[in-house]
């Protein structure tokens, strides 16, 4: 007799952080349940500690300085590969988008296209950027005058809360792609394509620490990274629609006069074309005089 196969048991995936290019769980050992559309369990989440984001910040800041010093072209480079291998796990993507947004499969493909589209897009820019914003002025003397955009360094990133793909990427690319590095806190109540995305980032060309994905709750850790000393800028897209937390995030950041890109009143059309100022916000302009004939 041909015995019975055995049956398997399912291996269950544990859903990490993502700081410095690895997988670490939350030191604090905290989960939280992440839902699906309709109420029900999909998967423990990793609940983020202030220990959590103060490791996230180190990585970002330690990241820096080869990420910056790299050509614009380069990383474009870069990005461009970050949507090649989400192209690849594109299935994987459309089926996270719909257990998370609640959408049909057409729906959440199309979401998971635009998502590829705007790194591409993104890409793209890189090394067009700066003719744009940058340039040679007029002045009244014998000199050259010549301005050009430099990143800002670290950037604190609160992703969309429902757009939880296409938001997340809207809001990470245009940081990296101009040379800063992110640390960024996901949807709380849709984790899943953002710790996916992170997977995507360690099997690409993203260098460690350049991006680090935090799963929990930003009305937690946002004030905190609000007011950190070494984070140099924040977006504050998850709070979109919450203008008493969002100001509360602003007084905060107010301490070491970090950038910060305000809460929206509510959250914006991710599929529309982002403005330039998505990258703008994240940039400083250096100006250099030179004396002319010397």
């Amino acid at each position: 007799m041909t015995p019975s196969p055995t049956a398997r048991a399912d291996v269950r995936k544990t859903y990490k952080l993502y700081i410095g290019g690895a997988f670490p769980r939350s030191e604090s050992g905290h989960t939280y349940e992440a839902l699906d559309a309709k109420g029900r369990w999909v998967a423990n989440a990793a609940l983020a500690s202030r220990k959590d984001a103060r490791d996230a910040v180190v990585a970002a800041r330690s990241a820096f300085g080869g990420w910056s010093g790299r050509t614009a072209y380069n990383r474009g480079q870069v990005v461009y590969r970050v949507a090649e291998v989400l192209e690849d796990r594109r299935a994987q993507f459309v089926e996270a988008v719909q257990r998370s947004e609640g959408v049909n499969a057409r729906q959440a493909s199309a979401t998971v296209d635009a998502s590829v589209d705007r790194l591409v897009w993104y890409a793209g820019w890189a090394d067009k950027i700066e003719q744009v914003v940058g340039g040679s002025n007029p002045v009244a003397g014998p000199y050259f005058n010549l301005s050009a955009p430099e990143p800002t360094g670290v950037v604190a990133v609160l992703a969309p809360q429902a757009s939880s793909l296409l938001g997340l990427v809207s809001v990470v690319a245009p940081v990296i792609v101009t040379g800063n590095t992110a640390v960024v806190v996901s949807s709380f109540r849709r984790p899943l394509p953002a710790v996916t995305f992170g997977e995507v980032l360690a099997t690409s060309d993203v260098p460690g620490g350049v991006v680090n994905l935090l799963t929990g709750d930003a009305t937690s850790l946002g004030p905190w990274l609000a007011a950190h000393m070494d984070v140099n800028a924040i977006d504050l897209a998850g709070l979109a629609g919450d203008a008493v937390v969002a100001a509360q995030h602003e007084v905060a950041a107010a301490d070491n006069l970090k950038r910060v890109v305000r809460a929206p009143a509510a959250e914006p059309d991710w599929t529309a074309e982002p403005p330039l100022t998505a990258m703008t916000a994240f940039l400083e302009t250096k100006t250099v005089w030179h004396p002319r004939g010397v």
